[in-house]
């Protein structure tokens, strides 16, 4: 007589996961704010508004994204702990765009066959990532689903809340010819255009990952997992003393598909070419892949994680108060009346 299968058998460890819960608990207990009511472990996640009583009228600010091909890199190397950086970077970088202050994040990973190790790591580099942009880590979903990952790899997803105050949304109709644009610095590739860089440098050009890359001055995996900056004290502190007419989150599509989000129809931003230094892995990528400039410019980042419109009076504070806060800034273009777009020259 066959003997009589369990869920465990199928490929679904219940007890893994459950085991799990307590030590995930204790990694987003240092996110967790005042505002969290009730966390990891129910059904759904408790949060209080008590900071939108101060608020004229408050606006919850919700995003959503993943980390995409990068996580290939991951599986590649073994390396887990950053990836959770950029899931929650890629989320609370969008929010933050509309002068959004963060609140909480929940996080969905989905894999195959669940290994305890990987999913501490990638839970450890949510919470960091939480940490890094003032929001706590109040839950989220491991699903497993035997048969429907390649073994040893895995999805990263996540959700991210913010509370803004109406009147200090960024809106198109406040810009204006002569604004200045003021980019902050990219760490590098982020999380955008992996599928291009994997062809590029590990199919064509067959570079090792483990290997040092003169230019990059560190291994080509140590630049490739780099996570993806959080931009959200820098951001929150900016609303608070300037006039930010618009902030662009520079992410996939580049400057030219991302900047022109903020504008409003008749207003061209123009980004000169050379007014900031660009991370050495662009041209790497540009030149052992033959990539033309224009591709480059609606794939990548540049060197440039965001944009401010700002108008001309603010621009040099600005710019003085990112660099203040450790992210390099710069005075990188101008807007002016034109048919609603990014120009690169």
């Amino acid at each position: 007589m066959a003997r009589g299968l369990s869920y465990k058998a199928a490929g679904v460890d219940i007890d893994l996961k459950e085991r799990l819960v307590p030590m995930l608990r204790r990694i987003a207990r240092p996110t967790l704010g005042p505002q969290v009511l009730g966390g990891i472990g129910g059904f759904g996640a408790l949060i209080g508004l008590e900071g939108a009583r101060a608020m004229r009228s408050p606006v919850l600010v919700a995003g959503t994204d993943g980390v995409g091909t990068k996580l290939k890199i991951a599986f590649l190397t073994g390396r887990h702990d950053t990836v959770g950086i950029d899931c929650v970077a890629m989320c609370v970088n969008d929010i933050v765009c509309h002068a959004a202050r963060p609140l909480f994040f929940l996080d969905y990973i989905a894999t195959g066959k669940l290994k305890r190790a990987v999913a501490l790591a990638l839970i450890r580099g949510v919470a960091r990532g939480c940490k890094l942009a003032g929001m706590s880590l109040v839950g989220g979903e491991t699903a497993q689903m035997p048969g429907f990952y390649r073994p040893g790899e895995y999805d990263l997803a996540g959700f991210a809340v913010g509370l803004a105050e109406r009147a200090g949304i960024p809106r198109p109709t406040r810009i204006r010819p002569g604004d200045v644009l003021v980019g902050f610095a990219s760490s590098g590739l982020h999380s955008n255009g992996f599928s291009l860089v994997r062809r590029v440098l590990l199919e064509r050009a067959r570079l090792k990952l483990n290997s040092r890359v003169a230019e990059l001055g560190c291994t080509l995996a140590d630049e490739l997992l780099r996570p993806t900056k959080i931009y959200a004290a820098a951001a929150r502190a900016l609303f608070e003393r300037f006039p930010i007419r618009g902030l662009a989150n520079i992410t996939g599509g580049g400057i030219v598909e991302n900047l022109p989000r903020v504008l409003p129809t008749g207003i061209e931003a123009v980004v000169r070419r050379g007014s900031w230094p660009v991370p050495p892995i662009f041209d790497l990528v540009a030149r052992l892949g033959r990539v033309g400039q224009a591709e480059m410019d609606r794939t990548f980042n540049s060197g440039l994680g965001m944009i401010a419109v700002v108008p001309p009076s603010a621009a040099d504070g600005v710019a003085a108060h990112l660099r203040r806060l450790r992210t390099p800034a710069y005075l990188v273009g101008e807007v002016r009346r034109g048919k609603r777009g990014a120009v690169l020259g």
